[in-house]
């Protein structure tokens, strides 16, 4: 069964009781391609047997349905061979929607992941057009980055430390003179110290040379 379908690895069964269908997925981006639906003969002409069967009733009826639920029962029976060749028949269908790279051995689909020119998956020889786009997006965007650096975006923002502490009167953070929460003051303003003449005590004026009442230098 494998040299008649290459790529059976890759497929999920989306067959019911009414017939077959099987999607194929690429082994690169994982799209899938699903197959035409393949109605059962045996399964749909048992369903219908076996309703009108039901619709008929009596003898007539009863035959019907029997021979519905034979149909049925034959049908799983022959599943396998039957499935198969199902199989092989929707692959067949599908097979032009994919490449094997001899590269990687992978089978990827021909509208994405194949590169024609190259005779190669995407994945073992990138697209030039799609691989140049992508460093100009990430180039553009390096560059920006470094302009944008270099404008100061922080000249009229406030970024001074104020200095967060607690209220020593209702223990809540605060920052300032006084408590934004209770208005104790959270710390006195320094005393400014006083300066005396050397020679006559006499307190200095702040910022004079000389003392004002006997002439000795303050420095």
């Amino acid at each position: 069964m494998a040299n008649m379908v290459p790529f059976t690895n890759n497929y999920s069964d989306q067959s019911t009781r009414e017939g077959y269908q099987f999607e194929f997925h690429c082994m690169r981006c994982g799209n899938g391609y699903a197959s035409s639906f393949q109605h059962s003969v045996t399964g749909f002409g048992g369903r219908l047997l076996r309703m009108g069967g039901d619709l008929l009733g009596g003898d007539v009826g009863e035959k019907a349905a029997q021979l519905g639920w034979d149909a049925e029962w034959l049908r799983d029976g022959n599943r396998g061979s039957t499935r198969d060749k199902a199989l092989a028949k929707a692959a067949t269908e599908m097979q032009d929607n994919f490449e094997q790279c001899h590269r990687c051995g992978q089978w990827v689909c021909k509208p994405v992941c194949w590169n024609g020119e190259r005779g190669l998956c995407t994945s073992c020889a990138p697209k030039l057009s799609q691989e140049i786009a992508g460093m100009q997006a990430s180039a553009q965007i390096n560059q920006l980055n470094e302009k944008i650096q270099q404008v100061d975006w922080t000249k009229d923002v406030n970024y001074r430390d104020q200095g967060t502490a607690r209220c020593p009167s209702c223990d809540q953070e605060a920052n300032g003179k006084f408590c934004q929460h209770c208005g104790t003051a959270l710390a006195a303003a320094p005393a400014a110290t006083k300066k005396f003449c050397g020679n006559c005590g006499t307190s200095l004026t702040p910022g004079a040379v000389f003392c004002s009442e006997c002439g000795t230098p303050t420095v």
